[in-house]
């Protein structure tokens, strides 16, 4: 490591009425410790500590594992400093400081990275600790907590080795709660734990506290690495490279007793968006038993338990004080981040302590609810709401929920941790869940509880049911975060794991059978349900009006069906940017002329099996227009390889043999003729129009005598774009536009009117983009066809690459999959070649992307950065299209403004 390493400040204070961070600083030292420091600076009640920063965790991977020279001294004097807040002393026997080390990213990774509590105990320092809460019991379950924390994060150890042992304890005792042990109690579970820990080890626990801080630090960092925080930054598009913060914060207690508590709350409903504080606690307990969804906690409003039926106490009921002054707190905190806040909090022997706040993870319907309604209050401007909805969280809304009340049998109800309604098999393993999804079948992950290890499984799963937990336990967070349907808390259901099946109210399920849930009203049932289209209206509305006000790209949808062109109608497309004629040529009804056509081997003959055809592709085309009522409507013309449309099964050739008059053995040597090695870049595209003019020709007939025949009977006439695929050379745009103009006059001539239409070329290799100036002479518009342009730009196929794009998102070698995510760089750079050389020959052509890229956001935002005129995408992903762009319009005005400025 440099000199100039050494001098940087790696560790940042904060507590004692001071800190050296705010929120601003959070790429720095993490969301986590940002939010502590800018909760000091408000003189709220955070305990002290300090935060290693974010660049120490790039260090460390950068430099095989090995801290920066000058951390260690740092560490040591933000530690003295602590001693010095506190009054006590870290490894001190009469009265030792004890800390929480905790990670903190840039972006919220809920439960992803680990934690360490109750760190410096030993055998001297229980004593000390005993002495001064005059509490051993506390003293010693902090013990037991902190050596099965410690062996599980750091050591290595299995979590479950410990809860048996203590399980066994209890069995042993006749306890069922862990409220019914005394001190001596936890004294013997702590030895067994730290017997357990020799045994597998072949050494002892780690006594030195110094020696235990930094075992966590190191573990912490090294969490940033392990595979659920991996499959996380995948799910969520984290980067790898931002790092994680390490949190070391001096221990308080909610474990103390029956004046002391901790919990989760939000300061509204993340599930809903209302207005109401929403959490839960626990009476003498440590956070993780709220989170982790080992014991069922209470409500902390008197109202929310009266609405579920709840019998135990609220934090209202029981700590009243405590209550108002944390009421308090959580309107300071929405108020200063004007933005919905989830917070963590102890109550210690009566005092409160702010533990973290963030910004909460919500459902795509409390989303919008919570920035319509702030918005309304003037707490934010339209704007800021449009940007505070996160485009894919829409995805959520757009599908199909339960149809009113459910007439399947109710197997048990519990909490309604995440809405949505899903169906599917049950399964009771992550890694099941995972397996047979991705064979396509829909699954539902049923657990006690679930736990960090589960993430894949959960994304995997169309919703999850638990036997454990509340409405703020780890699947509860994990499950809204993701969209997931999530019933928590359904505590009568038993799980067999070994006879594949759970148990509930007397009915049996078995692995394989199909349940519905409905996360809304914490329902379970046997069976499938009944499902009902989603419905846009209200807060969906309202922001979307907002959001189509400021953007600048207009948003088109690919489709080629009117089923298709009506979804996306209602879901606001301003047009269609890509109808892809092929899909029509697999019409049952219609694919024997096709195969005719393809068969036949003259050209007379092919006219003749295109001529049955024209008169389905017209109506298919009118049907089309009529739907658009005007708006502008893109057709490409046919595109794959001819030998896609020939049969393939002995029962299909053998049909199609008949009934086309040929032997089956000539009809496979024609099926040999038109194979190719590598069709992917062979005979498709405009190669067959070039080849086989006819094809085109008819197409275009049919286009133009559509619009002339919608023009008649509507009085509206269709905006058409005629665009010619897999396009190279202008020659070739020439040639084909030729024949497509020959084609517009004589329908014009036959109508009496002339056909208004544009012609364009699908801008799909980067030979094209290279020469978009000579494209541009013939072409009006251009649309980057970005799924083939991704292929042929990285010498990849997309049905192929499956195999091994995830190695490389694993080990760092490319930032997403280029399918998903638009690659600025490669990619990136021939669309701009392709855009400014384009307008070099053309200055008005115009420009749009229609490949799968069109519907996500981050390449929505690059699209409007380049001066794109617009994007299409598929059906359902219109409304995150539209919310992304309006976004990513928002953001490239607020960059000129800062630059005007400077």
């Amino acid at each position: 490591m440099s000199d100039k390493a050494s001098k940087k400040k790696w560790v940042y204070a904060f507590g004692g009425g001071t800190a050296e961070g705010n929120a601003g600083m959070k790429n720095l030292l993490g969301g986590k410790g940002a939010n502590l420091a800018e909760m000091c600076a408000l003189s709220l009640p955070v305990p002290p500590g300090f935060t290693i920063t974010t660049k120490v965790c790039t260090a460390f991977y950068k430099n095989e594992r090995a801290y920066p020279k000058a951390l260690k001294a740092q560490v040591a004097a933000a530690l003295a400093d602590l001693e010095t807040i506190t009054g006590k002393r870290f490894g001190d026997a009469d009265d030792p400081l004890l800390v929480s080390v905790r990670s903190g990213g840039r972006a919220s990774m809920p439960g992803m990275m680990d934690t360490v509590l109750n760190l410096g105990l030993n055998a001297d320092t229980i004593e000390g600790l005993a002495a001064r809460s005059n509490d051993r019991r506390f003293a010693w379950d902090s013990f037991r907590r902190f050596i099965q924390m410690y062996s599980s994060v750091v050591l290595g150890l299995d979590h479950d080795v410990f809860e048996e042992l203590l399980d066994d304890y209890k069995d042993d005792q006749g306890y069922e709660l862990d409220t019914e042990l005394n001190a001596d109690d936890w004294k013997v579970i702590a030895g067994r734990y730290l017997e357990q820990v020799e045994d597998d080890l072949g050494a002892p626990f780690p006594t030195d506290p110094m020696d235990q801080l930094w075992g966590a630090i190191g573990a912490v960092f090294g969490s940033w690495m392990n595979n659920r925080a991996k499959t996380y930054r995948l799910l969520h598009d984290i980067p790898q490279s931002w790092g994680t913060a390490v949190n070391i914060q001096a221990m308080v207690f909610g474990n103390m007793g029956d004046n002391s508590a901790t919990g989760v709350a939000f300061t509204r409903d993340p599930s809903t968006g209302q207005k109401n504080i929403f959490g839960e606690f626990l009476i003498n307990a440590q956070g993780e038993d709220v989170v982790a969804g080992i014991r069922t906690p209470q409500v902390l409003t008197k109202k929310a338990r009266q609405d579920m039926g709840e019998t135990e106490p609220s934090l209202e009921e029981i700590m009243p004080e405590i209550y108002a002054e944390l009421a308090g707190v959580f309107q300071k905190l929405e108020n200063h981040y004007r933005d919905m806040q989830d917070i963590e909090f102890t109550v210690e022997e009566g005092r409160l302590w702010m533990l973290q706040t963030r910004a909460g993870k919500r459902t795509a319907i409390a989303s919008l609810r919570i920035a319509v309604e702030m918005a309304g209050e003037g707490a934010i401007t339209r704007d800021e709401a449009v940007q505070r909805v996160d485009p894919a969280a829409l995805d959520q809304l757009l599908h199909p929920a339960l149809d009113g009340a459910c007439d399947c049998p109710l197997i048990t109800l519990g909490l309604p941790a995440s809405p949505g309604a899903a169906i599917g098999q049950v399964v009771f393993d992550a890694d099941e869940a995972v397996t047979l999804a991705n064979t396509g079948t829909d699954v539902i992950l049923v657990r006690v509880e679930t736990s960090p290890e589960d993430i894949h499984g959960m994304h995997a799963a169309k919703g999850i049911v638990t036997a454990r937990g509340g409405m703020t336990s780890h699947a509860a967070v994990v499950a809204r975060g993701m969209g997931r349907p999530c019933v928590s808390g359904a505590g009568s259901i038993r799980i067999d794991r070994q006879s594949g099946c759970f148990t509930a109210n007397g009915m049996s399920i078995n692995k394989g059978d199909v349940i519905t849930i409905d996360g809304a009203k914490g329902a379970v049932y046997k069976g499938a349900g009944r499902m009902t289209q989603p419905k846009m209206s209200g807060d969906f509305a309202t922001l979307m009006g907002w959001a189509d006000a400021a953007r600048r790209m207009k948003v088109r949808t690919n489709a080629d069906t009117p089923a298709d062109v009506k979804t996306a109608l209602r879901f606001g497309a301003q047009g269609i940017g890509l109808c892809r004629t092929e899909h029509m040529f697999f019409d049952e009804e219609r694919i024997a002329a096709v195969r005719e056509m393809i068969l036949a081997k003259t050209r007379d003959a092919r006219i003749t099996a295109l001529d049955k055809i024209l008169p389905m592709q017209r109506d298919d085309f009118v049907q089309i227009f009529t739907l658009m009522e005007g708006l502008p409507v893109t057709i490409r013309l046919l595109d794959p390889p001819l030998h896609e449309f020939l049969p393939h099964s002995d029962e299909d050739v053998a049909m199609v043999a008949s009934a086309t008059g040929l032997t089956t053995d000539a009809l496979m040597a024609r099926a040999r003729e038109l194979a190719e090695s590598n069709p992917m870049l062979g005979h498709r595209g405009c190669r067959l129009g070039i080849t086989y003019p006819e094809i085109y020709e008819m197409q275009a007939r049919a286009i133009f005598e559509a619009a002339i025949q919608v023009r008649e009977n509507t009085g509206v006439a269709p905006e058409v774009e005629v665009m010619i695929p897999l396009a190279a050379s202008g020659e070739e745009l020439a040639f084909l536009k030729k024949r497509v103009t020959k084609v517009a006059e004589d329908v014009g001539k036959t109508a009496g009117a002339p056909v208004d239409y544009s012609y364009g070329a699908m801008i799909e290799l980067p030979r094209a983009a290279l020469r978009a100036d000579e494209l541009a002479r013939h072409a009006e518009f251009f649309s980057f066809g970005t799924n083939d342009l991704t292929q042929t730009t990285f010498g990849l196929s997309r049905d192929d690459a499956s195999s091994f794009l995830n190695t490389y998102l694993a080990k760092g070698m490319l930032p997403q999959d280029p399918f998903v995510s638009l690659d600025r760089d490669g990619v990136g750079d021939l669309i701009r070649i392709g855009i400014a050389r384009g307008r070099a020959g053309r200055k008005d052509v115009k420009l749009g992307i229609c490949g799968e890229h069109g519907g996500d956001p981050a390449s929505i935002r690059f699209c409007e950065k380049i001066g794109l005129d617009y994007i299409s995408c598929s059906p359902y992903r219109v409304p995150i299209a539209r919310l992304a762009a309006a976004q990513a319009a928002l953001k490239q005005a607020s960059k000129k403004k800062r630059k005007k400025k400077k």
